[in-house]
């Protein structure tokens, strides 16, 4: 209720519903997925169960035994259907305002990090293609996480197959406008894979006076440039009898489709198989080693956040036939992510807890039985004695008290 996800979703949506017959509101039935999603129960007739239970019920800001049921499956399924693409559209950006409330102060410098994942599909939903590298109809979804918090900026579903630079700088660009709205004078920094290096991209980040560091894909011209260099790591190898020599370099380099030239770094590896050289494109100051080994192969963490969000809280729940349907669901999951995001960061500091995954999280600390009595003046929840997280668990509720609604 403080992040006030379920409010916020449910805003962006008309109700053309007569309120004289209305049971349960959008924002009751959007904050009911939300904690059915992060605590493992991602289909929707699960909550055919779930309804009556009196732990969901007052999780769900009802009273556990004398309470109204929750809402069905059908219920439900309505409402995955209702958002139009306008709405969806008001959504994404909501999504974006979420992101900027959730800091206490405004930071100096954010790091966002894009991607994209498959995500299979097994019927005639909308946008599934055929994509050759993962052999299977599939939707491609992107992905935008904050590098140093964890926490989501967006996820938007399209079709599968890799993003065009185009597609790609027009959702950065719109990203970028809007969290400008809420902090004018921010300094964004982007990084990615290589194909997201593409010319639009870099040419929109630094119209848009943002930082990027991007994989770069060798051609011919720049394994010439780096020859000479992988050379003298082989012949360093060689007089020092290591067994692995890397050497890094900078240089200025511009393609044909390049509007202007550009820094690339290029890290050149020796070993007993021969020399490996990789490079990156960025327009961020500093040495060419922490350039590459801390700033870009950091996008490494980009993984695990992907991999929490689809299957931890399993966004690739999406097999409704409609589009608008499934990236409804992906927002649903989104905010599910935000649930969890926020009981890890309630956790002490130190404790092994800061970095658990969401499912450890969630048998940990959510899926706990309990006894509930509902008398006249209060609810009484009583844990199991022996529930061995007894300590952390009470630091966390005060934590999250604390913080208020």
């Amino acid at each position: 209720r403080r992040l006030g996800i379920a409010g916020l979703l449910a805003s962006c949506l008309h109700d053309e519903r007569n309120p004289a017959s209305t049971t349960h509101t959008y924002a009751d039935m959007i904050r009911a997925r939300l904690f059915a999603i992060a605590c493992g129960y991602e289909d929707c007739d699960d909550l055919d169960a779930l309804r009556f239970d009196p732990a969901f019920k007052l999780a769900c800001g009802r009273l556990a035994e004398t309470g109204d049921d929750l809402m069905s499956q059908p219920t439900l399924s309505r409402l995955e259907n209702a958002p139009s693409w306008r709405a969806l559209t008001r959504m994404g950006l909501a999504m974006i305002d979420l992101f900027c409330a959730s800091f206490k102060a405004v930071p100096a410098r954010i790091v966002l990090d894009i991607d994209d994942t498959s995500d299979a599909v097994h019927g005639g939903q909308q946008l599934a293609l055929f994509n050759a590298h993962y052999d299977e109809y599939c939707f491609q979804p992107i992905h935008i996480f904050e590098a140093a918090t964890g926490k989501p900026v967006l996820s938007l579903l399209r079709p599968g197959k890799r993003p065009s630079g185009e597609e790609a700088a027009q959702i950065l660009k719109h990203v970028i406008r809007r969290i400008r709205s809420n902090w004018p004078r921010i300094k964004i920094s982007v990084r990615g894979d290589g194909h997201y290096g593409t010319p639009q991209v870099m040419d929109l980040l630094e119209d848009k006076g943002c930082g990027y560091i991007f994989g770069l894909a060798g051609n011919a011209r720049l394994s010439q440039i780096g020859q000479p260099w992988c050379e003298d790591a082989a012949v360093r190898r060689a007089y020092q009898g290591n067994d692995k020599v890397r050497r890094f370099f900078q240089t200025g380099y511009q393609a044909k489709s390049w509007s202007r030239q550009r820094k690339v770094i290029a890290r050149v590896e020796a070993t007993s198989k021969g020399s490996d050289i990789r490079f990156i494109v960025t327009n961020l100051p500093g040495r060419a080693k922490v350039l590459y080994a801390r700033v870009y192969c950091a996008r490494g963490r980009m993984e695990n956040m992907i991999k929490e969000h689809k299957l931890y809280t399993r966004s690739d729940r999406t097999s409704c036939h409609r589009w608008e349907a499934n990236q409804f669901r992906l927002f649903l999951h989104t905010g599910a992510y935000w649930l969890l995001h926020q009981l890890r960061q309630a956790a002490p500091r130190k404790s092994l807890w800061r970095k658990a995954t969401f499912e450890t999280l969630r048998r940990a600390f959510l899926k706990i039985a309990v006894r509930i009595e509902e008398i006249k003046s209060r609810v009484k929840i009583a844990l199991p004695s022996a529930y061995p997280y007894r300590k952390t668990m009470i630091s966390m509720a005060g934590c999250i008290a604390a913080q208020g609604p």
